[in-house]
């Protein structure tokens, strides 16, 4: 998974099949991606015809979230942050909390953030 790149239309619909469609019918972003998505094993069809994410889609996702989270941390420590982003970044010493409320970033968190903007380059 760390070998993926995916485009920002193929995250967002990885995050429609997360959220769950209201209709049985799957909107054209998901309908340009499925294809590419499944043989990725990020997403896989049900008997019934509808999509889910696998395990690997789930964790796709919330890693993403970790490294926005990371990148706007870096900007403003007072960012708002989801409580799991939190406890997974927390427990991997990447931030830290902050007297002032917030969080800032490790050595740690500026060192793994720096070795994704290299690998993205």
């Amino acid at each position: 998974m760390k070998n993926l790149k995916l485009t920002g239309d193929e995250y967002d619909a990885l995050e429609f099949i997360r959220r769950g469609a209201k209709t049985d019918r799957v909107n054209a972003c998901v309908g340009r991606n499925a294809k590419r998505l499944s043989g990725l094993k990020l997403i896989q069809y049900a008997k019934n015809g509808s999509l889910a994410l696998t395990p690997q889609g789930t964790e796709l996702l919330f890693l993403r979230r970790c490294v926005q989270a990371l990148r706007a941390l870096e900007s403003d420590p007072a960012a708002n942050v989801d409580d799991d982003v939190v406890q997974f970044l927390s427990r991997k010493s990447h931030i830290a909390a902050r007297a002032e409320g917030g969080f800032e970033l490790t050595a740690r968190g500026r060192e793994s953030l720096a070795d994704i903007a290299s690998q993205q380059n």
